[in-house]
């Protein structure tokens, strides 16, 4: 004689059941790695940042570990950049005027440019300032802009290339945020960057 089978509301209650055991393990890890809901991807604790070393807006020599005891949202982009570079720091402008007024002071947005053949740090200046008094600008020279790059999870190419100085730049468009202490906290998509208020919120939260 077969075996009984197994009503079909059983198969169901088990596959809802596995489901629900796989999303709440999804759930509690991402709490125990961060139990504030972060708008977006969190590294693991103690990341710390790779190196970031080259010449500042103002011509001095630049160190993240400068800005050590604030708290950066780093970017890297281009200043030819028609939208993504612009709507960035625009909306890191907005983002630390959303802070209370005592943490303004403690954050900083910084653009890396991926473009050092024609942002001179004049004009890399001139840029960064007109978005935010407080941002600062970061001009690395090949080769050592690719390996920083690809340190920071960045990758970039030229693209729709007319001439030796008519060109565009493809590049990954994350922004990641340090701590005061130096570590990646949180890494948000230019598709995110715009939510003022979210992005807001964990800024306050890493001040903490």
């Amino acid at each position: 004689m077969s075996p009984p089978r197994r009503p079909t509301w059983h198969s169901m209650l088990w596959a809802l059941l596995a489901v629900a055991l796989l999303l709440g393990g999804v759930w509690a890890y991402a709490r125990i790695k961060s139990s504030f809901p972060f708008y977006d991807t969190v590294y693991s604790p103690q990341t710390a940042a790779p190196a970031l070393t080259g010449t500042g807006e103002d011509g001095r020599p630049f160190t993240l570990s400068d800005l050590r005891g604030q708290t950066v949202a780093v970017f890297f982009g281009f200043l030819h950049c028609s939208n993504i570079c612009p709507t960035t720091l625009a909306s890191l402008e907005r983002v630390r005027q959303a802070l209370p007024e005592k943490d303004r002071g403690n954050f900083r947005s910084v653009l890396v440019t991926l473009d050092p053949a024609r942002d001179e740090v004049p004009r890399l200046r001139e840029y960064v300032t007109y978005f935010s008094s407080s941002a600062r600008g970061v001009f690395i020279p090949e080769p050592q802009l690719t390996q920083t790059a690809a340190a920071w999870g960045v990758g970039y190419q030229k693209a729709d290339v007319e001439s030796a100085a008519t060109y565009q730049i493809n590049h990954t468009t994350g922004v990641y945020l340090i701590d005061c202490e130096g570590q990646q906290r949180v890494v948000w998509d230019y598709t995110q960057i715009t939510d003022t208020n979210r992005v807001a919120a964990d800024v306050r939260e890493v001040m903490r």
